[in-house]
């Protein structure tokens, strides 16, 4: 492919479909390069706000491999007025730009109030319609109300981001069609009822992230997360879900071609 950005082919690695490479403390071209290395392709760069939305797309028009989200954090929801609107509106025609968000509701953290969470996840999922891009949902302690929000807004495309709920919510969202990422804390040791969750996801809704620079798996507890730790995660959630690793390296970039059509 020509131009600034030459991309790696389709089948040629794993996908990280959430990570906020402006947040790692190591230089962007070095954490994608070490996430090559380690068989990483692809790597979503998840805004969250304005000014991180445009600087994923800058970091999305740079490097090989890496495609851009944007949108508003629940956190910063408070924020979200006509002039973060339509920064974000006019990012996501950019074609690197591949998905809306990071959105959705957070009522452990509450650091937005709970009217003004509902009221941008809202109007993430009506861009979400209007531009055909996929929406990236963030969800802590929050299910009944994100479920029934997506649900009314009639959002379709849906990308539930690190998947933190029970066996039977994966199955609720699964239903409707949504695709579930998990993190690296799937394989923290006290985590089987995530891993439990993991197994009721159909092999086509499965993806996977690192949400880096948060979440590190279990083998890099303690430091700072980076795509180039997306297979040990991949690794445990095989070991959970009783298959390889390399197969479910394969299945979940798969999906998430499917997921985010911008990355083809």
């Amino acid at each position: 492919m020509d131009g600034p950005n030459p991309e790696p082919r389709v089948d040629a690695g794993a996908v990280d479909t959430h990570c906020h490479l402006f947040l790692v403390d190591r230089d962007p071209a070095a954490v994608v390069e070490a996430a090559r290395a380690a068989g990483v392709a692809r790597i979503v760069c998840v805004g969250i706000d304005p000014e991180t939305s445009a600087r994923a797309r800058e970091l999305a028009d740079s490097l090989p491999g890496v495609f851009a989200t944007a949108g508003m954090h629940p956190h910063d929801a408070a924020t979200f007025d006509g002039r973060a609107s339509a920064r974000i509106e006019e990012l996501l025609h950019d074609p690197r730009v591949v998905a809306v968000g990071e959105c959705g509701l957070d009522y452990y953290r509450m650091r937005s109030h709970r009217a003004d969470q509902l009221r941008v996840l809202e109007a993430h999922a009506a861009l979400s319609r209007e531009v055909g891009k996929p929406l990236v949902v963030h969800v802590r302690d929050a299910w009944d109300d994100v479920l029934a929000t997506l649900e009314r807004a009639g959002a379709e495309r849906v990308v539930i981001h690190c998947f933190s709920g029970d066996a039977a919510l994966a199955r609720e969202c699964a239903t409707r069609g949504y695709y579930l990422s998990f993190a690296g804390n799937v394989t923290y040791p006290k985590n089987g009822p995530l891993r439990e969750a993991a197994r009721s996801v159909p092999s086509d809704r499965l993806l996977v992230e690192t949400d880096a620079p948060f979440l590190a798996p279990q083998a890099v507890r303690g430091r700072e997360n980076e795509p180039a730790h997306l297979p040990l995660t991949l690794a445990a959630l095989a070991r959970a879900l009783g298959t390889d690793a390399d197969d479910l390296a394969r299945t979940t970039a798969s999906n998430a071609f499917r997921a985010f059509p911008g990355l083809g």
